[in-house]
């Protein structure tokens, strides 16, 4: 006989849990990117400083690989468990539903609402990452003027109303995503569990109205 063993694929529950820490380590992100991104209230001189500090800083190409870890791993164990659920609907969908984790809206609407969102990162990156270079000096320091490329961009209402939405998709996505993660990693409890749905429902509306006072206020700072 062989010596040989085949390696046994990862199970749904372990695509589950690796999808809920995953999800709960990007709405960790999403929390750190917003608080950077409210420098954009102070001015120029703080938002600018703000990315200098990140962009001039070695490791950030390390957390860029580790944060583009997340989004595939994520994203991979999405497909494979959308797969899974598709060729076993008879059994799996009774069981779904039957859960009560399947019933609502934001629950049906997530792999559509995740789409929207890896879209919109797409777009965003480009549009401002890639987006026009800008030069300007600080205390000294030569340094790129992305306070200005992201008031220019966001002067385009159909880029704001593209964030918005995407915002709010997102938002439906993590008002179910964020406790359903702490269901998958086995860490929900009658007690806690409502807690937690309600905790959950509000950390989408704050993804929702904190991201979406962004661009509009960009557009109002080009004199509108």
């Amino acid at each position: 006989m062989s010596s040989k063993r085949k390696c046994s694929p990862l199970s749904s529950i372990g695509k589950k849990q690796i999808m809920g820490a995953t999800g709960l380590l990007l709405c960790g992100f999403l929390v750190t990117h917003f608080v950077g991104n409210c420098t954009l209230f102070l001015g120029p001189a703080a938002f600018n400083k703000y990315s200098h500090a990140l962009t001039s800083n070695p490791l950030i190409y390390l957390a860029e690989a580790a944060l583009l870890g997340l989004f595939l791993a994520h994203i991979l164990m999405a497909i494979k468990l959308v797969i899974e659920n598709k060729k076993a609907r008879p059994v799996e969908y009774h069981t779904y539903i039957k859960s009560g984790r399947g019933g609502t809206f934001a629950s049906k609407t997530m792999p559509y609402t995740g789409i929207i969102a890896l879209v919109f990162l797409v777009i965003h990156i480009l549009g401002l990452k890639f987006g026009t270079q800008y030069s300007t000096t600080i205390d000294g320091i030569e340094m790129r003027d992305i306070y200005k490329t992201t008031i220019e961009y966001f002067q385009d209402p159909l880029h704001i109303v593209f964030y918005i939405i995407s915002m709010i998709a997102l938002g439906i996505h993590t008002s179910h995503g964020f406790w359903s993660a702490f269901q998958s990693l086995g860490l929900s409890h009658p007690k806690y569990m409502p807690k937690i749905q309600l905790a959950s429902k509000l950390f989408g509306l704050f993804v929702v109205i904190g991201f979406s006072s962004l661009p509009i206020f960009c557009y109002l700072q080009g004199g509108h």
